[in-house]
């Protein structure tokens, strides 16, 4: 609504007497057009009309929106939300129709499965309207999901390299670029143990990517390595943020699989570590998140889990990096 003052309104009506301004003003209230500021008191005449007021835009037919809303769009389409809003079916019309389309002529195309950005595409011609613009609110207004569109996310590639693909296997999931490297030339010079145990795979987890990725694991593996006999580990660096990270990815998969700490390349990096000596040792980051809750320790020998808990607690940690290619032998 915009304010505007009696002056105004009746600056165009000057030629006229003020009884029939009076009625001018009286016949635009009643017709919906303006309504009366109260708190902005009368002019002191009689009879009294205030001195300021709102103007009214006037309201609008939906009538044929509401129609097309009933009758003309797919019965897959719940149309509660757009009755209750008509302002929002006509923002969104033109999108709602080309879903209501593509229900119509190509819902045989929802008998296989395709990516976020694929199904956008094909149905509004724009392979971002779902994931970054309006479509997850016009499906929402629709009373559809994404998954009645038949569409899966595309998180980033999984980086691996396996040395075999027999199963069941062991599999070794790495939270840092540089060891992942150098575990996969020890493997490509010939090598199948890591630390005494036989490898199959091995997994560049890129930090916490590693627990998006592995959710999307249909998609970004092969069936050798969704096998449920394989064994799976996990190292990361000796602090807060890595141990985190297997403890979510741990109960993320629990009903699946049982993720391990990798336990004997854990206590070859603490052992480095207490032979270089606390001091040395790097000062964890202020901003890591702390909320551990101690899963990851149980795996350990109670002597190897205190000196654990002694390195991080007195604000230090071990990186990953602390071992190289000639610390993966027995």
């Amino acid at each position: 609504m915009k304010r505007i003052s009696l002056e105004q309104l009746v600056s165009a009506k000057e030629e006229l007497s003020y009884g029939q301004q009076y009625v001018y003003i009286t016949k635009l209230m009643e017709k919906g057009k303006i309504k009366p500021l109260k708190a902005s008191g009368t002019n002191g005449k009689k009879p009294a009309l205030f001195r300021e007021y709102w103007l009214l835009e006037p309201k609008k037919d939906y009538r044929a929106l509401e129609e097309e809303l009933k009758y003309r769009l797919h019965p897959g389409i719940t149309v509660d939300y757009y009755l209750a809003h008509p302002e929002s079916y006509e923002r969104e019309r033109a999108w709602v129709l080309r879903l209501s389309d593509y229900l119509k002529n190509h819902k045989e195309k929802l008998d296989y499965q395709v990516s976020v950005n694929e199904r956008s595409f094909e149905i509004w011609g724009r392979e971002k309207f779902l994931s970054r613009e309006q479509g997850k609110a016009v499906l929402k207004h629709c009373g559809l999901t994404e998954d009645s569109l038949k569409v899966y996310g595309t998180s980033e590639p999984l980086a691996y390299y396996s040395r075999t693909r027999k199963t069941p296997q062991n599999m070794v999931i790495l939270e840092n670029k540089d060891t992942f490297y150098s575990m996969r030339r020890h493997l490509l010079g010939g090598k199948d143990e890591l630390f005494g145990m036989k490898t199959g795979t091995l997994i560049y987890g890129a930090g916490k990517g590693i627990l998006k990725r592995f959710q999307d694991l249909d998609v970004c593996m092969e069936p050798y390595m969704t096998d449920e006999e394989n064994e799976i580990y996990y190292f990361g660096d000796l602090d807060y943020e890595g141990i985190g990270i297997y403890e979510r990815l741990a109960a993320l998969f629990r009903e699946k699989w049982e993720i391990i700490p990798f336990v004997r390349a854990y206590e070859r990096m603490l052992k480095k570590g207490h032979d270089a000596g606390l001091d040395s040792l790097p000062e964890t980051k202020e901003q890591q998140n702390r909320k551990i809750s101690g899963e990851f320790f149980r795996y350990f020998s109670e002597e190897s889990a205190d000196e654990m808990k002694a390195v991080i607690e007195s604000g230090k940690y071990i990186p990953q990096e602390i071992l190289n290619i000639s610390d993966f032998y027995r």
